[in-house]
């Protein structure tokens, strides 16, 4: 059994399912009176389950592994509140939280904007072509008059979840001078601005449209069971010839084996990749070393802002939820349990619109 020294002092604990958290997050929970203990990085079922059973919790940070019904049932009864570091929560099986009364908060839009930047940053580099022209300068070419790279300006991008990251995306897009599409099911139809948005772009009213259109297709939704497998061959043989994609969003989304096809064939130009269905990525993935693949290792929100945008909105979750209060972030509220009652405002004002 792993051993966890911490926690054994009388206060009630707090266990992080990764093996750090940022200072500043620890430093909030321990003022509020909790001790804090980490994990292994990607802790196993197993180990999870020794944690809370020796711990006795009653909060889980999530950051890496799973939380699934047995680990919920293994914390109880004391576990009344799991927080996501981040927004995505395909990680916590939602399910299993309500049915036992378990609060799910998130550190909704913490992240945004570090993730947007790293999604535009991938697809400049898709654009421009900077790995290969870099990895061609470092061989001892000198390619001014032979090589050629690709306008932003004119090109459409199409866009796949209008939250907080798929908004801002898209106001980068129109500053680049690119028309924006944008495709979100869950957006309300009413009170928005012209075209159906609460930003730039043209609303449209199915996936399928907005692939014919997209010359670029990126994607911002949450993983779930709707949008696992989404972007399949059939969906990625509607892009037009020569189309690029990003994934900042969730490894999944995108049918992986289905891409590298695509890309194999020449029908898609390049793909800028920043999350797999298999985390760590297996060091045979044809993705690590793709020549028309940027990837990397899902660190889009790894900015010193982002980073403890996440693990502060996450801990101020915990102990808002503990408190009997309502987070401060908009949309943190995923599920209230039962054994948690809120006072001092509705938790729907809060609640989670799941956008990645």
């Amino acid at each position: 059994m792993t051993a966890f020294p911490h926690g054994r002092d009388g206060r009630p604990t707090v266990v992080v399912s990764a093996a750090a958290l940022a200072p500043e997050a620890t430093a909030l929970l321990e003022r509020a009176g909790y001790a804090v203990v980490t994990t292994t990085a990607y802790p196993s079922e197993a180990e999870l389950l020794d944690a809370v059973r020796e711990l006795r919790p009653v909060a889980l940070l999530h950051r890496q592994g799973h939380i699934n019904g047995a680990v919920l049932d293994a914390a109880a009864p004391g576990l009344r509140v799991v927080a996501r570091h981040g927004a995505g929560i395909d990680g916590i099986d939602i399910a299993a939280a309500k049915a036992r009364g378990v609060t799910v908060v998130r550190a909704a839009g913490a992240n945004s904007r570090a993730v947007a930047e790293h999604a535009w940053a991938l697809l400049l580099g898709l654009l421009k072509d900077l790995p290969s022209i870099g990895a061609g300068m470092a061989g001892g070419k000198w390619e001014k008059t032979s090589r050629f790279t690709r306008d932003a300006e004119g090109r459409t991008i199409g866009i796949v979840g209008y939250g907080a990251i798929g908004s801002k995306v898209a106001g980068y897009a129109e500053a680049f001078g690119m028309p924006v599409l944008a495709y979100d099911p869950h957006l309300p139809g009413d009170g928005l601005l012209e075209g159906g948005l609460p930003g730039p772009g043209e609303r449209v009213g199915s996936l399928a449209d907005l692939l014919a259109r997209a010359d670029v297709l990126s994607l911002h939704c949450p993983l779930s069971a709707e949008t696992r497998n989404m972007i399949g061959a059939a969906e990625l043989a509607r892009l037009p010839q020569g189309a690029l994609l990003v994934n900042a969003a969730r490894g999944g989304i995108v049918n992986e084996a289905a891409l590298v096809e695509a890309l194999d064939s020449g029908h898609l130009a390049g793909a800028g990749v920043d999350v797999f269905e298999t985390e760590p990525l297996p060091q045979d993935s044809r993705l690590r070393n793709h020549p028309k693949v940027i990837a990397t290792p899902h660190i889009a929100a790894n900015t010193p802002r982002g980073a403890v945008g996440m693990a502060t909105g996450a801990a101020d979750g915990i102990i808002q939820v503990l408190a009997g209060r309502l987070p401060a972030l908009k949309g943190a509220i995923v599920t209230l349990g039962e054994k948690t009652p809120l006072a001092g405002g509705h938790a729907a004002d809060h609640a989670a619109t799941h956008a990645a």
